[in-house]
Protein backbone atom coordinates (compact mmCIF):
# COMPACT_ATOMS: atom_id res chain seq x y z
CA UNK A 1 0.00 0.00 0.00
CA UNK A 2 1.87 3.32 -1.27
CA UNK A 3 1.97 6.05 1.60
CA UNK A 4 0.75 9.63 0.80
CA UNK A 5 2.51 12.07 1.69
CA UNK A 6 1.19 16.11 1.38
CA UNK A 7 4.01 18.67 1.36
CA UNK A 8 3.49 22.36 2.01
CA UNK A 9 0.40 21.58 4.38
CA UNK A 10 -0.83 22.44 7.88
CA UNK A 11 -1.35 20.18 10.27
CA UNK A 12 -4.75 18.89 8.90
CA UNK A 13 -2.83 17.98 5.39
CA UNK A 14 -5.63 19.65 3.60
CA UNK A 15 -4.83 23.27 3.11
CA UNK A 16 -1.90 24.39 1.47
CA UNK A 17 0.70 26.69 4.06
CA UNK A 18 -0.31 29.41 1.68
CA UNK A 19 -3.50 29.66 2.87
CA UNK A 20 -3.46 28.46 6.49
CA UNK A 21 -4.54 31.28 8.96
CA UNK A 22 -2.70 32.49 11.31
CA UNK A 23 -4.23 34.54 14.61
CA UNK A 24 -4.34 38.40 14.70
CA UNK A 25 -5.60 38.62 17.77
CA UNK A 26 -3.25 40.66 20.15
CA UNK A 27 -0.98 39.25 21.85
CA UNK A 28 0.65 39.83 25.16
CA UNK A 29 3.43 42.44 23.54
CA UNK A 30 0.96 44.03 21.57
CA UNK A 31 -1.00 44.38 25.05
CA UNK A 32 2.15 46.05 26.53
CA UNK A 33 2.51 48.54 23.75
CA UNK A 34 -0.56 49.97 23.33
CA UNK A 35 -1.12 50.41 27.23
CA UNK A 36 2.04 52.00 27.28
CA UNK A 37 1.35 54.23 24.42
CA UNK A 38 -1.87 54.67 25.99
CA UNK A 39 -0.58 55.96 29.39
CA UNK A 40 1.99 58.16 28.22
CA UNK A 41 -0.59 59.92 25.86
CA UNK A 42 -2.86 59.96 28.56
CA UNK A 43 0.10 61.33 31.24
CA UNK A 44 0.92 63.49 28.70
CA UNK A 45 -1.89 65.41 27.99
CA UNK A 46 -3.21 65.39 31.99
CA UNK A 47 0.40 67.29 32.79
CA UNK A 48 0.10 69.81 29.89
CA UNK A 49 -3.68 70.63 31.13
CA UNK A 50 -2.61 70.59 34.56
CA UNK A 51 0.07 73.17 33.94
CA UNK A 52 -1.87 75.61 31.75
CA UNK A 53 -4.66 75.83 34.45
CA UNK A 54 -2.28 76.62 36.84
CA UNK A 55 -0.41 79.31 34.94
CA UNK A 56 -2.98 80.78 33.12
CA UNK A 57 -6.72 82.32 34.32
CA UNK A 58 -9.25 81.53 31.78
CA UNK A 59 -9.01 83.37 28.35
CA UNK A 60 -5.58 84.48 29.41
CA UNK A 61 -2.92 83.97 26.76
CA UNK A 62 1.01 83.97 25.97
CA UNK A 63 2.15 84.16 22.56
CA UNK A 64 4.91 81.67 21.99
CA UNK A 65 6.12 82.23 18.42
CA UNK A 66 4.64 82.98 14.76
CA UNK A 67 0.76 81.82 15.10
CA UNK A 68 1.48 79.68 18.10
CA UNK A 69 0.29 81.16 21.25
CA UNK A 70 -1.34 78.94 24.69
CA UNK A 71 -3.99 80.32 25.28
CA UNK A 72 -6.54 78.83 27.94
CA UNK A 73 -10.02 78.18 26.77
CA UNK A 74 -12.81 75.18 27.74
CA UNK A 75 -14.49 73.20 25.74
CA UNK A 76 -17.71 71.51 26.80
CA UNK A 77 -18.02 69.52 22.83
CA UNK A 78 -15.95 68.15 20.75
CA UNK A 79 -14.12 69.15 17.71
CA UNK A 80 -14.92 72.46 16.82
CA UNK A 81 -17.19 73.16 19.93
CA UNK A 82 -19.61 70.16 18.20
CA UNK A 83 -22.71 69.43 20.81
CA UNK A 84 -21.26 71.84 23.23
CA UNK A 85 -24.56 71.73 25.54
CA UNK A 86 -24.54 67.18 25.01
CA UNK A 87 -21.49 66.90 27.31
CA UNK A 88 -23.46 63.26 28.43
CA UNK A 89 -24.08 62.40 25.02
CA UNK A 90 -20.60 63.02 24.15
CA UNK A 91 -19.68 61.00 27.08
CA UNK A 92 -21.40 57.77 25.91
CA UNK A 93 -20.31 57.99 22.21
CA UNK A 94 -16.28 58.55 23.48
CA UNK A 95 -17.41 55.35 26.07
CA UNK A 96 -18.48 53.65 23.16
CA UNK A 97 -16.11 54.65 20.61
CA UNK A 98 -13.00 53.48 23.04
CA UNK A 99 -15.11 50.01 23.74
CA UNK A 100 -14.97 49.25 20.23
CA UNK A 101 -11.19 50.29 19.53
CA UNK A 102 -10.09 47.93 22.60
CA UNK A 103 -12.83 45.12 21.21
CA UNK A 104 -11.14 45.71 17.95
CA UNK A 105 -7.28 45.47 19.11
CA UNK A 106 -8.06 42.41 21.02
CA UNK A 107 -9.10 40.54 17.45
CA UNK A 108 -7.09 42.48 15.44
CA UNK A 109 -3.98 43.77 17.30
CA UNK A 110 -1.50 41.44 15.43
CA UNK A 111 -2.19 42.62 12.02
CA UNK A 112 0.35 44.99 12.17
CA UNK A 113 3.17 45.96 14.09
CA UNK A 114 2.32 49.84 14.73
CA UNK A 115 -1.00 49.60 15.21
CA UNK A 116 -0.55 48.92 19.05
CA UNK A 117 1.45 52.63 19.07
CA UNK A 118 -1.62 54.05 16.39
CA UNK A 119 -4.46 52.81 18.52
CA UNK A 120 -2.49 53.71 21.66
CA UNK A 121 -2.28 57.39 20.60
CA UNK A 122 -6.13 57.07 19.99
CA UNK A 123 -7.56 55.63 22.89
CA UNK A 124 -5.09 57.89 25.19
CA UNK A 125 -6.06 61.23 23.79
CA UNK A 126 -9.94 59.95 24.00
CA UNK A 127 -9.45 58.59 27.66
CA UNK A 128 -7.72 62.00 28.92
CA UNK A 129 -10.52 64.12 27.33
CA UNK A 130 -13.02 61.65 28.33
CA UNK A 131 -11.87 61.95 31.94
CA UNK A 132 -11.63 65.92 32.09
CA UNK A 133 -15.55 65.62 30.73
CA UNK A 134 -16.41 63.83 33.29
CA UNK A 135 -14.42 65.19 36.15
CA UNK A 136 -14.99 68.84 35.36
CA UNK A 137 -18.01 68.95 32.42
CA UNK A 138 -15.49 69.92 29.55
CA UNK A 139 -11.69 70.02 28.09
CA UNK A 140 -9.14 72.04 28.56
CA UNK A 141 -7.63 73.74 25.10
CA UNK A 142 -4.45 75.77 25.02
CA UNK A 143 -2.83 75.02 21.77
CA UNK A 144 -3.87 78.16 19.44
CA UNK A 145 -2.94 78.94 15.98
CA UNK A 146 -5.14 81.74 15.61
CA UNK A 147 -6.75 80.32 12.68
CA UNK A 148 -7.67 77.18 13.61
CA UNK A 149 -9.67 76.81 17.07
CA UNK A 150 -7.57 76.00 20.24
CA UNK A 151 -6.95 72.19 20.90
CA UNK A 152 -4.82 70.39 23.03
CA UNK A 153 -2.67 67.82 23.19
CA UNK A 154 -4.90 64.75 23.68
CA UNK A 155 -6.66 66.06 20.27
CA UNK A 156 -3.26 66.17 18.40
CA UNK A 157 -2.73 62.33 19.27
CA UNK A 158 -6.20 61.14 18.32
CA UNK A 159 -5.46 63.02 15.21
CA UNK A 160 -1.81 61.51 14.93
CA UNK A 161 -3.68 58.40 15.68
CA UNK A 162 -6.14 58.53 13.18
CA UNK A 163 -4.00 59.24 10.36
CA UNK A 164 -0.90 56.81 10.86
CA UNK A 165 -4.94 53.88 11.07
CA UNK A 166 -5.67 54.98 7.59
CA UNK A 167 -2.00 54.88 6.37
CA UNK A 168 -1.74 51.14 7.37
CA UNK A 169 -5.10 50.91 5.96
CA UNK A 170 -4.14 52.34 2.89
CA UNK A 171 -0.77 50.48 2.28
CA UNK A 172 -1.57 47.41 3.74
CA UNK A 173 -4.09 44.44 3.50
CA UNK A 174 -3.98 44.64 -0.38
CA UNK A 175 -4.01 42.08 -2.96
CA UNK A 176 -0.59 42.06 -4.51
CA UNK A 177 -0.80 43.66 -8.52
CA UNK A 178 -1.01 41.19 -10.65
CA UNK A 179 1.71 41.09 -13.09
CA UNK A 180 0.62 41.53 -17.03
CA UNK A 181 2.33 38.32 -18.52
CA UNK A 182 3.19 38.65 -21.90
CA UNK A 183 3.41 35.77 -24.93
CA UNK A 184 7.29 35.14 -25.33
CA UNK A 185 7.27 33.73 -28.76
CA UNK A 186 6.03 37.36 -29.50
CA UNK A 187 8.38 39.37 -28.05
CA UNK A 188 11.21 37.59 -29.72
CA UNK A 189 9.92 38.30 -33.18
Amino acid sequence: MPVEVRMGSTTDALAPVSVAERSLGAGLWQWIGLAAVALAALGADQLTKIVVSNHLALDEGIHVAGPLSIHHVQNSGIAFGLFSSATAVVIVLTSFAVGWMLLFFARSGARHPILPAALGLVIGGSVSNLIDRVRLGHVTDFLDFRYWPAFNLADSFIVIGVVILFLILLFTDREPRRRHVTNASATRS
